[in-house]
């Protein structure tokens, strides 16, 4: 059994970063970062984002830390010993620790159908796959009309495609913005080449030789040469359910990014934490806290002993519109938006238990700062005391 000071597990974003962190602090001690996937670390918004807009493939790799350390692609840990402070993985390795970081993210979500070829779009294989289908394939079905569903469908679109648009709910982002935005993006996103059909349950997808029928609950059937589905990711919990860490929507840990095992740390997409300025625990899918959270991960891990007491911030590309977002956002939440011009630029305010949970910027930039400084404002908040707040 080898044994390495850091074993890492999960090579995303959060991984890579918990590498910088530990070397801020310890430029010599051994480090072992074990990864599922074939490929290095790599940053996953261009997948759906810049890619698409022609960016640079080369440009996705985070491959500034992992020299730092030693690197296994295409390995799962299958079980931990935190007893032995050891791990093994599925060729039958075993790896001795004296830290040891969960950062092994999410599995997506499926639909409760028999087809194998739908694409669940997350990572570089499926970014792959989907561009070379875009190459030579016309009408596409997308499932999902939250972050990923919606970003997918206006690249698609964006390439020349004809695109259609599933989802459960009311439409383009439906479930964090308020109505009138999400019929105003749904109209929007028809002028763009997108048809968007909200309100419906996919029942089945059958292929019928080169195409796919996708059928609803409402009887709606239609055919297209490829499906993608974006329907969001459930946290990967079973090694620390295997081994009896606390376990809440996702990895629990303290405010030091430790679980119940005070020598097993977590973070990112998996790790369910306590912010301060919410007051209360999240568990967060951005890139934006895999990278602030893996690095500070990394950092208690060499010692460091530092809080997290930081709030991420994540933004979406649709078209040539954008915005960014900081807090908990739900349009169930009282919604006050302060709008330039409406639904063009603005922000808006989202109040819940008389006090702001979150904010989202839209086409409003570098605001961020000011937008957490709202958020950690004392309660009971009253709507009529937001307007005017931010502007851009």
């Amino acid at each position: 059994m080898k044994n390495y000071k850091y074993i890492i597990v999960g090579g995303g974003m959060t991984g890579d970063s918990a590498i910088a962190g530990i070397r801020e602090l310890d430029k010599n001690g051994s480090i072992l970062l074990i990864s599922a996937e074939p490929n290095p670390p790599y940053n996953r918004p261009p997948l759906s984002k810049g890619l698409w807009k022609g960016k640079s493939f080369d440009t996705i790799w985070r491959n500034s830390e992992i020299e730092n350390a030693e690197v296994l692609l295409n390995r799962k840990v299958e079980s931990i010993d935190p007893k032995q402070k050891s791990i093994s993985d599925n060729k039958g390795v075993q790896y001795g620790f004296e830290k040891l970081l969960l950062a092994t993210g999410g599995v997506n979500r499926r639909l409760p159908v028999s087809e194998k070829e739908i694409i669940y779009y997350r990572t570089i294989d499926d970014f792959k796959k989907l561009k070379k289908l875009s190459e030579s394939k016309r009408k596409f079905g997308v499932i999902g009309m939250g972050f990923i569903g919606s970003e997918i469908s206006a690249a698609l679109a964006m390439n020349g495609k004809e695109v259609t648009v599933f989802d459960i709910g009311a439409g383009i982002g439906w479930n964090i913005f308020p109505s009138g935005l999400t019929d105003n993006l749904n109209d929007y996103f028809k002028k763009k080449n997108v048809k968007v059909i909200p309100n419906v349950k996919v029942r089945e997808i059958e292929k019928k030789g080169d195409f796919f029928r996708i059928t609803t609950d409402s009887g709606i059937e239609e055919e297209f040469e490829a499906i993608v589905a974006g329907i969001g990711i459930v946290p990967e919990v079973k090694l620390a359910e295997d081994i009896n860490l606390k376990v809440e929507n996702g990895i629990t840990v303290n405010e030091y990014l430790q679980t119940t095992e005070s020598d097993i740390y977590s973070a990112g997409d998996v790790a369910n934490f306590y912010n301060p300025l919410l007051g209360k625990r999240i568990r967060v899918e951005h890139s934006d806290n895999a990278k602030a959270m893996g690095k500070q991960a990394g950092r208690n891990m060499a010692g460091a002993g530092e809080r997290y007491d930081y709030l991420p911030f994540f933004y979406s590309d649709l078209f040539d519109l954008g915005y960014e977002a900081v807090g908990l956002m739900d349009s169930r939440f009282e919604i006050i938006e302060d709008w330039e011009e409406k639904y063009k630029k603005g922000v808006l305010y989202y109040l819940n238990e008389s006090r702001v949970s979150g904010v989202i910027l839209w086409n409003v930039w570098e605001k961020l700062d000011e937008a957490r400084k709202i958020i950690g404002l004392s309660a009971p908040v009253q709507g009529s005391d937001l307007f005017g707040r931010i502007s851009g």
